[in-house]
């Protein structure tokens, strides 16, 4: 491959700072902006999604309000939905159906298909039971509108039932089906996830019939989404690529050509962009800091970060099987990590020195947050090294 021209680490920095909307720039002015820069929110953590928008849109104060509409609204502007690596995202209704054509519909039938196997040997139970089951679980969701997964168990006697696991083994347990079955159901794009049961920082949702997203081909959806990753995090390798899809490489270099992407070269290798973007100038209106929360859709959008984010920081700032924790940011790239101790102050550490003007504008930032946040306490599914220093009780 003959690369266009090579693109430097500071000009890649420039990029990632404007688009991803991490400048001193006046920021989105809803949250459907926020998401459509991004592509994708990570949502594996309720807590992520909320934070993500928080910390790039123009009025941060109003996060509580505009997440609610567009969440939850009738119809809600964004979806959830198992896609990329197996993991749950937020994504525009608009994009949801080239998302879920170009990696949900996979693995809602991996899932479907552990299910049946699951349900056969732990329950003896086959196609013919779960698809009766899955029936009165559409029924109530019609009748009631609304349903947490505890009161969907009371009103489907099927879902109460239990599964042997590991039967014969030491460790031979009982497991419900329940959580399964809704997952698959959910992955399928048959019901879909509302408020949650508790506050907007709570894993348990309530389930109505979703939507039906309209059907796509598979390959002009992965061209779709490559082109959209492209536009959001480019330049990029194809390893990047094949790392945030999930994709194999022979099925990312397709989609790159099909949508037309220029080669270009970087630091690590072969990169790429969109047609057309080799030579966009990124002049934004200077650095600002930014507290982003744990698996923020920018610091997981790359396999390979160092030109954001200095090695020597990985060991704090990610955990054992590469979720990256809360970070701090300064015009571009990493400079810290932050957390709540008990009081549910947000602190922060630095790992690199950016100046005295970095670190009063983190310093601000970290109040805001601290503010925004008023008295809860953000603990993320997956504990990293310095967030766990960070936050513990004082000694």
């Amino acid at each position: 491959m003959n690369a266009r021209r090579p693109i430097p680490r500071a000009e890649r920095i420039a990029r990632l700072a404007a688009r991803h909307l991490l400048d001193a720039g006046d920021g989105a002015g809803s949250v459907t902006e926020v998401v459509e820069r991004l592509v994708a929110l990570h949502a594996t953590d309720p807590a992520t999604v909320h934070l993500s928008v928080a910390a790039r849109l123009r009025q941060p104060e109003r996060m509580a309000a505009l997440m609610d509409e567009a969440l939850y609204g009738r119809p809600p502007a964004l979806v959830r939905m198992l896609a990329m690596r197996r993991t749950m995202f937020v994504v525009t209704r608009q994009d949801a159906p080239a998302v879920y054509a170009a990696a949900g519909q996979q693995i809602a039938a991996r899932e479907r298909t552990g299910l049946l196997a699951r349900l056969a040997e732990g329950g003896g139970w086959d196609e013919a039971w779960l698809a009766a089951v899955e029936a009165e679980v559409v029924a109530a969701l019609g009748e009631r509108g609304e349903c947490s997964g505890a009161e969907l168990a009371r009103l489907v006697p099927g879902l109460r039932e239990q599964v042997v696991v590991a039967r014969g083994k030491p460790y031979e347990t009982r497991q419900n089906v329940a959580s399964r079955i809704i997952r698959t159901m959910a992955a399928e794009g048959r019901i879909e996830r509302r408020r949650p049961v508790g506050s907007w920082i709570s894993g348990q949702f309530r389930w109505a019939v979703a939507e039906p997203l309209p059907p796509r081909p598979v390959d002009e959806a992965r061209a779709e989404v490559v082109g959209a990753w492209l536009r959001a995090y480019g330049p990029g390798t194809e390893a990047d690529l094949a790392w945030w899809t999930g994709w194999a490489l022979g099925v990312v270099r397709r989609a790159l050509g099909a949508v037309g992407a220029e080669p270009v070269q970087l630091a690590e290798g072969p990169g790429w962009v969109l047609s057309g973007d080799a030579d966009a100038a990124e002049e934004g209106p200077g650095p600002a800091a930014r507290l982003l929360p744990a698996l923020d859709p920018t610091p997981m959008g790359w396999r390979d970060r160092d030109w954001f984010l200095p090695p020597d920081h990985r060991a704090a700032l990610f955990d054992r099987t590469g979720n990256v924790g809360p970070t701090v940011w300064w015009g571009g790239e990493v400079i810290g990590g932050w957390a709540q101790p008990p009081d549910g102050t947000v602190v922060w550490r630095q790992l690199a020195d950016r100046g005295r003007e970095a670190r009063a504008a983190v310093d601000e930032r970290a109040a805001h947050l601290t503010a925004l946040l008023a008295g809860v306490r953000i603990t993320p599914r997956f504990r990293t090294p310095l967030e766990r220093e960070l936050s513990a009780p004082p000694a």
